[in-house]
């Protein structure tokens, strides 16, 4: 995973992150970035995230959330890539 790739990457779509002050976009979480792209990206940041941290770890990230985190991804995201990563990654 390139991190000069994804800092960019997240400072393209630093709209999305719209609560996080401009100085710690840069150091969001992992996870917190999977969630976002996820549920309000487009279809085009969604393979362009992936394209950077491979699908694996994409995958990995999206199926470790649990309790609370689990629950802020959509119920229709949430479902559409449980179905997409289990036959994919």
């Amino acid at each position: 995973m390139n991190n000069t790739d994804l800092k960019a990457f997240i400072k393209e779509k630093s709209s999305l992150f719209w609560y996080t002050p401009d100085k710690k976009k840069e150091e969001i979480s992992h996870e917190l970035l999977v969630e976002t792209i996820l549920n309000y990206g487009t279809l085009d940041d969604i393979r362009r995230m992936v394209k950077i941290m491979g699908k694996e770890e994409v995958s990995k990230i999206f199926f470790n959330a649990s309790g609370r985190k689990k629950l802020n991804y959509y119920p229709e995201i949430h479902n559409f890539f449980t179905l997409v990563f289990s036959k994919h990654a």
